[in-house]
């Protein structure tokens, strides 16, 4: 019991799963059926439904304000899911994901400052020594700015945002009852991709033309991804969003690894780039990472033990 209350520890397992699950993602991103990134998106927020299963573990109706911070927040989590992917498709997994790492707990920091009372939680060092591991992969790549930044900026400010709502909702409600409506904001946001036309006709056209193993690895996919992205939220009502964010170096770590054997064992699956500066220079990242999760264990560790 004292593991499932470790904000720190449920954050560690939700980036390792998420980041398995980017590299399947982007895998499945090169097949014609799964590109079509309206389809992709709508499916991952219509499956946020099942988030109504906790629904007999202690839900109740939140005061109309929290309903209606943890509703924008689902809605606003899509819009970021789908800068998330459109960059993910547009760059390669290990180099945009990278970005995503150094910006999005930066940009979760900035946010959390004026709202929350401690913004980078107790370890600011090792939040800056994961955060640096990050933007060391950035700066790695021989990268397209113009092409993925932009998305990667909008979907890191808008994941920053959707964190730091999501802990004021849950520092004043318990975990399920803000969690449950998030959910069900996630699905409208789904449901309102429905309402333009263009969108509607290539959700429906892709779901039926795609063969029935691709949507099999899909779903799956998406329940890896699902889970992980529980885990994230569960891990901020314990945490300070921003450290929970920084965590997310973890994923380069499995992204960079999964992503290079795939390019040695199976270059017809995925296929990227692994020089020897770049190489190093991602292990140099990994590094980073790695101290400041061993950094941040020894604190988090101290603390608790203090208390």
């Amino acid at each position: 019991m004292h593991a499932i209350k470790n904000g720190i520890l449920m954050a560690v397992l939700a980036h390792s799963f998420i980041g398995a699950s980017l590299i399947w993602d982007k895998v499945l991103l090169r097949n014609p059926q799964t590109k079509n990134l309206p389809a992709y998106v709508f499916w991952l927020g219509a499956i946020s439904i099942f988030g109504l299963a906790l629904l007999p573990f202690g839900f109740h109706v939140p005061a109309p304000n929290l309903c209606a911070i943890a509703f924008l927040a689902g809605v606003l989590n899509l819009v970021a899911s789908w800068f998330y992917y459109y960059a993910l498709n547009a760059g390669e997994a290990s180099e945009t994901l990278a970005i995503m790492g150094g910006f999005s707990p930066v940009a979760t920091a900035l946010i959390a400052v004026p709202l929350l009372k401690q913004p980078l939680g107790r370890s600011p060092v090792a939040f800056s020594l994961m955060v640096a591991g990050g933007f060391v992969m950035f700066l790695s790549e021989n990268l397209n700015v113009r092409r993925v930044l932009p998305s990667v900026l909008t979907g890191s400010v808008t994941f920053g945002l959707v964190n730091v709502l999501e802990k004021i909702v849950y520092d004043q409600t318990n975990f399920v009852s803000g969690y449950v409506v998030f959910t069900l904001g996630t699905v409208a946001g789904a449901l309102a991709m429905l309402l333009r036309p263009s969108w509607r006709r290539q959700i429906f056209t892709t779901s039926e033309n795609a063969p029935p193993r691709s949507r099999f690895w899909y779903f799956i996919n998406r329940f890896v991804n699902g889970l992980g992205s529980f885990l994230v939220y569960y891990a901020i009502s314990l945490a300070a969003p921003a450290l929970v964010d920084a965590i997310t170096g973890l994923r380069y770590v499995i992204i960079f690894i999964g992503a290079w054997l795939l390019t040695r064992w199976h270059p017809d699956w995925l296929k990227e780039e692994f020089s020897g500066r770049v190489l190093l220079a991602k292990a140099g990242g990994t590094a980073l990472v790695i101290a400041g999760l061993v950094l941040l264990s020894i604190t988090e560790g101290g603390a608790a033990s203090s208390g």
